[in-house]
């Protein structure tokens, strides 16, 4: 049973993911993710606008005045969550963990998917496949797969992304519209990153947190890697370490961001200190603008 508190937290969020889904990104989800086609539907008589090229000659000639066929987009997608649940998103500085600004992303994406009539799953991980959610649809799952991001506790704590984009193309054998929301805290997953890009339309969204990429002039202070427990304890009072440290930080990021680029997958930037409104509105009209080319 989820304890009352956490019930509560559940499902204030719920509403406010839904809300998100509903009355701020309804229209852009559906620009920036086409369906697999467009699907014949019925004809009607020609009205002054439509398009010429719709004209149905044959139904034309048979009453001796012009019809249009009408066409429907076929929608239904498959939308798969990967969800990073590793030490490394339970930091964070500011007014959320890292782990809760990946709910709030995954809960909005999830309504946005249902609310169109789309299948959505995901996959929770570290450096395992931690939990498989299949594909379904409706309101109900959406609300099971939030508390499940809330309340699962990973049984490891290390980061493995090859690990689950191997599992991933394993599972689901038809194209996918895919979402890696994690901190990408690895390496060595190149190969499979472009492999997966080739094969479904994936996406990384990219959670941060301000205090991992600049030290606070702080003096001594101890330090523990949520990931492998390694402690340590450093001197933020050198400046020489601080610029160090961004600089590495830096260089990963540019690493990241290119490495996405080669293997054409978009990338979403969000951080514990500031909105996903603004980065995913970007997202999407990117998105639309590069369908309409």
């Amino acid at each position: 049973m989820i304890q009352r508190e956490l019930f509560r937290k559940i499902q204030k969020f719920h509403f406010r993911t839904r809300h998100l889904a509903n009355d701020v990104f309804a229209g852009q989800y559906v620009s920036a993710f086409k369906g697999r086609g467009m699907e014949f539907s019925e004809v009607r008589e020609y009205q002054i606008g439509d398009d010429m090229r719709t004209i149905d000659w044959n139904v034309s000639a048979r009453f001796g005045h012009p019809f249009v066929k009408i066409f429907h987009e076929e929608r239904e997608l498959t939308v798969m969550l990967l969800l990073d649940l590793s030490g490394s998103q339970l930091f964070g500085s500011r007014v959320k963990l890292k782990r809760e600004l990946l709910a709030e992303v995954a809960g909005m994406l999830a309504f946005l998917a249902i609310r169109t009539n789309d299948k959505v799953g995901a996959i929770l991980f570290s450096s395992r496949v931690e939990k498989y959610i299949p594909p379904k649809k409706g309101a109900s799952h959406v609300w099971r797969l939030i508390k499940e991001i809330f309340s699962y506790e990973p049984q490891d704590k290390t980061t493995d992304i090859e690990a689950i984009l191997t599992y991933l193309n394993r599972v689901v054998k038809r194209h996918a519209i895919v979402f890696l929301i994690s901190d990408c805290m690895d390496t060595g997953f190149e190969r499979y990153l472009k492999l997966t890009a080739k094969k479904h339309d994936m996406t990384v969204i990219r959670i941060s947190d301000p205090a991992e990429d600049r030290l606070p002039e702080a003096g001594l202070i101890n330090v523990r890697d949520p990931e492998t427990g390694q402690a340590a304890v450093i001197n933020t009072g050198s400046r020489y370490l601080r610029d160090r440290w961004q600089k590495f930080r830096e260089e990963q990021s540019a690493y990241l961001s290119d490495l996405f680029r080669r293997a054409g997958v978009d990338e979403v930037k969000v951080s514990t200190d500031g909105p996903i409104i603004e980065p995913l509105t970007r997202f999407f009209e990117k998105r639309k603008r590069r369908l309409m080319l």
